[in-house]
């Protein structure tokens, strides 16, 4: 089986920074990808960002030059980088994992998923 926990959410004003980071244990070597999602209340997830294990990344078109997203495998941490954060970004963030396959931007894909969790952006 395979844990991951979210940690770093919270409030910021616009135009301001946080770094998400979500901790990986259990059964890791059973993931390949990894990605960060959000959602709004009564909403789809929707992808943010996401890392494959060799490092190479992606993200949505939204976050692009305003999010990092990064893997460290000795401490099975990924992090998620926000800068310049606006309201529009304020939502739920999720960590999930990828039992195989590549990084795809559906959340049906994904095998492993940690509970969330809040980020607001104040205007």
């Amino acid at each position: 089986q395979v844990q991951l926990v979210e940690s770093g959410g919270g409030l910021v004003q616009t135009g301001g920074s946080l770094t998400l980071s979500c901790s990986h244990s259990g059964s890791i070597w059973r993931t390949t990808g990894m990605a960060w999602f959000r959602r709004d209340p009564g909403k789809d997830y929707v992808f943010v960002a996401g890392i494959e294990r060799d490092g190479s990344t992606y993200y949505t078109d939204s976050v692009k030059s305003r999010f990092l997203i990064s893997r460290d495998n000795t401490t099975n941490t990924m992090y998620l980088q926000m800068h310049k954060l606006k309201p529009e970004d304020t939502a739920v963030y999720y960590c999930a994992a990828l039992a195989y396959g590549h990084i795809v931007h559906a959340s049906q894909a994904y095998d492993y998923w940690g509970q969330g969790i809040q980020v607001t952006v104040s205007s």
